[in-house]
This record gives C-alpha cells, structure tokens and sequence, in this order.
C-alpha cells in the first residue's frame, strides 16, 4: 500500500499527504517540516480571542493545513469541469497550504505595530513573499521545477491574471475562508454562524461569467457557480461571517487586548530604537530587541511568534518603565481596559438603526478627534505615562458586491437562477443584499481613571448633542 502521511483535525478529521504518488503532495509534505512552516504551530490562528473564548488557541499551522486540503477539495470540482491538467492546479494547491507563513505574533495586531514604524517584516504578505522566493521553503518547493516558487509566491499574492485557479486562493469563496470560519467556530465554541459546506461543495460547479469595463464587454471567465439548491447556503454562508464580526474577531474584549498589545510593543520598540534596552525588562539577546534593532532582518522576524511575546511579559512587567510595566502586566493577567462603545451609546440615545448611519459615522469621527486631542495633551505633560484611554474604530463587509473597485467577478459568489442565468448572489438573496456593514467604534480607559472615564462621556455626549435634528 502507498505511503500515506496523515495529521488528524478537529475540523476536517483525517487529512492525507500521498507523499509516494503524488509529486506534490510529497513536496509540500517536507514544506510542513520546515522552520518557516513549524513556527505557524506557536502562532494562534485568532491572537487574543482566547481572552473571550479560551478553546481558541487553535494554530495557524493547523489552519494552513486545512486551506490546503479544503483547496483540494474545490480542485476535484474545477477537474470535473476542466479534466485538461493545468500547471496552476499544483500552484494554487501550494499556495493554499504557505499562505499564512508570514504572520508574526498575534497575527494581524503585529502588522498594526509594524504600520507605526513602517517595518516591512511585520507585514504577512510581504513575509510570506520572501519566505517563498527565497530560502528554505523555496528550496523544497523547486523540486517542483525551477519558476515554481515564483508561481506559488504570485499566487499568494495575487499578481497575474485571476484565473479560477487563483480564486481559489483568494476570493469571496476561497479555501482559506471556508476552512477559517468552520475552524473558528469551531474552536471558539459558538453555536451560531454554522454553514452548510457539504452542501455548498456539492452544489458547486464551473461556469462562464460575463463582465465588462467601462460598457466595454470582454472576454467571459470560467469561475465558481453555485447551483439554485444552493441559495439559502450561500446566504448562510455570508450571514455566517456577518454573525463572527461582533462575537468573535472584533469582541470588543478581544479588541481591547489587541489595543494594549499594540501599545506594550510600540512602546518597547521605541526604546530599544533609542538605546534604552535596559528599561524595557528584556535582555539584549532577546528575540523582540534583536528584531527592533535589525526590522529588516528576515531571520529576526522568523524569530518571533506568540510564544517569544508570551515569555517576556514577566520580564516586561518588571521593567522599570511605567508604560511597559503596568501594560505587560495588565496583558500577562488579563486585566483588560473598560470599554465604552460608543455606536451603542448612540443606539441606546437615538434609535438601533443609527448607530451605523452616516449621522454615526460623522459623530464618531468628531469624537476621534477630541480624543486625540485630549491624548496629546495628556501625553506632553506626562510622556512616559501609557496612554490614558485606547481607540478602537473597525469596519468590515460580509460580501462585497461587484463594482467598478472590486476584484472582479472571480472574487464574487455566482447563483445559476431557475431560468438558469448566472447572478450575483447579492442580486439574487434580499437577505445578502440587506446586510449593512459592520461598523465599531470604541474607546477603552483603565479601570479606576475616573479622570479619562469622565473624558470620555463628555466628549461622547457632546458628539451625539450635535446630532442632526
């Protein structure tokens, strides 16, 4: 019998690498064992929100792993349709399994840290880019062939012309989002935003779509469609991650972490930028002052994960600086910062429906801007202080209908009608194209500043006082 190497998932059960038949998949056996490839194991897939929910704690490692093998699963689809082999199959299987390899450590609350200091290795993508063109995981992928690093690594990033190969990798109806929201849930114990995905699978086929530029009509693209048995699936699919926004990746405890995370590291680097290494509790050889002080280092940056942050805190929270000491401590024993949301404020003050119009939006920029003020202010008299209240302001579509500025209709969820056209599911489902986006806006202060609890309730209340009559 045929060598079989095999993991077992929570999600998916049992997943199989055919590392004697299958050429690729032999390959992307020994990418698994990789450094780059095993750090995603000390990498946790939703950063903080084990502060909410602690069976999250779930790895990227093992996320990536099940991209892959849902990948597999939309590639036995698209075979149906196009049994003609395809070099892109391989790629964009490849793909599915390293796209995550660049994250740091709490994934994309890094990434927020690096935008401060414009650090280039705290962007996953940009990581992820060099991790695949360049070094260990892009030697064992050239076994391959020698351009097929740089065709994974296009892949991932999305460069070339979308094809439904690469939609498999990144669209509205990707492997990545099919495995994360399953595993998510999953993980986090929810019993709400469940999908059908068996059912979607099945329902799933290849069809052309028509779309144009400018009333310029071009060429059809072959892309995913599902079948009319499918709408209420898709539709759960979509309400399904509408439904993760406010209970699990944008939990406003989880959020709140993320904010003081940021500013613990922001605040670490800056010293370590500026000599004072001693102040922060950390030993010059650790893994976060040697990436401060070489940001472009790429072996640095593998250097960090969850783990690395984790071990400092103690150290931190002994540091002789304020900043670091009480914010390393508050993340170490999750002593959160309250939070006041204002679009909740405005709910209860006004009505449910516009605490996201565009009434809201105008407030809430208001009030950003007053505490920012009041933040400077602050922060001149008292520098070495750590901030006194924490912004949190995100917003996010569950679908995004085709327009002009959009990816295009690969990146779309096609329905086949009853007089068998093909539509977006947006045009088709009232419950898809009633969804609104996700909107949050919140400040958070520590617990016992009644000074900044004030503050804030005063700015906020101002804000909505100007709300038109």
């Amino acid at each position: 019998m045929p060598k079989q190497q095999r993991i077992r998932d929570p999600l998916h059960d049992l997943i199989q690498f055919d590392v004697e038949r299958s050429q690729l998949e032999g390959v992307l056996w020994r990418v698994l064992q990789t450094r780059p490839f095993q750090r995603l194991r000390r990498i946790k897939q939703l950063g903080f929100s084990d502060f909410v929910y602690p069976g999250a704690t779930h790895s990227r490692l093992l996320h990536s792993v099940g991209v892959f093998h849902t990948a597999r699963r939309l590639m036995r689809v698209i075979e149906k349709y196009l049994p003609a082999k395809d070099a892109r199959v391989d790629q964009a299987l490849a793909a599915a399994l390293v796209h995550d390899l660049g994250h740091g450590p709490f994934s994309h609350a890094f990434e927020k840290i690096g935008e401060r200091f414009d650090l280039k290795m705290a962007n996953h993508e940009a990581v992820s880019d060099m991790l695949i063109r360049n070094g260990e995981v892009s030697d064992v992928l050239r076994d391959m062939g020698s351009g097929f690093a740089n065709d994974v690594a296009d892949m991932v990033s999305g460069s070339g012309t979308p094809t439904i190969y690469s939609a498999v990798v990144s669209s509205q109806f990707d492997a990545d989002r099919l495995d994360y929201m399953r595993r998510d849930r999953l993980m986090v114990g929810s019993q709400h935003a469940g999908i059908d995905f068996e059912w979607l699978v099945e329902n799933l086929e290849v069809g052309e779509v028509q779309h144009g530029v400018d009333e310029t009509s071009l060429k059809p693209v072959q892309t995913f469609v599902l079948g009319r048995k499918a709408i209420f699936a898709a539709e759960a699919y979509v309400l399904g991650l509408f439904q993760l926004y406010p209970t699990v990746y944008f939990h406003k405890a989880t959020r709140g972490a993320e904010k003081i995370y940021t500013e613990l590291l922001t605040r670490t680097i800056t010293l370590i930028k500026d000599g004072s290494i001693e102040k922060t509790g950390l030993p010059k050889t650790h893994p976060l002052v040697k990436f401060a002080q070489t940001p472009d280092n790429i072996d640095c940056a593998l250097s960090l994960d969850d783990t690395v942050i984790w071990g400092g805190l103690s150290l931190m929270a002994d540091s002789n600086d304020k900043w670091i000491g009480s914010l390393a401590e508050r993340l170490r024993d999750r002593k959160l910062y309250k939070c006041i949301d204002v679009r909740a404020k405005i709910a209860h003050d006004k009505d449910d429906g516009a605490a996201s119009s565009s009434e809201a939006d105008e407030v809430c920029a208001g009030v950003r801007d007053e505490i920012v003020k009041c933040l400077d202010e602050w922060s001149a008299k008292s520098p070495d202080e750590p901030p006194r209240i924490l912004i949190d302001e995100v917003e996010r579509s569950p679908y995004k209908e085709l327009t002009e500025g959009a990816k295009g209709p690969l990146s779309q969820i096609n329905i086949r009608t009853e007089g068998n056209h093909l539509a977006d599911l947006s045009k088709r489902s009232n419950v898809v194209a009633a969804l609104k986006t996700y909107k949050a806006f919140r400040l958070y202060h520590a617990d016992g500043d009644e000074e900044a609890r004030r503050k804030v309730m005063e700015i906020v209340d101002a804000g909505i006082s100007k709300w038109p009559a």
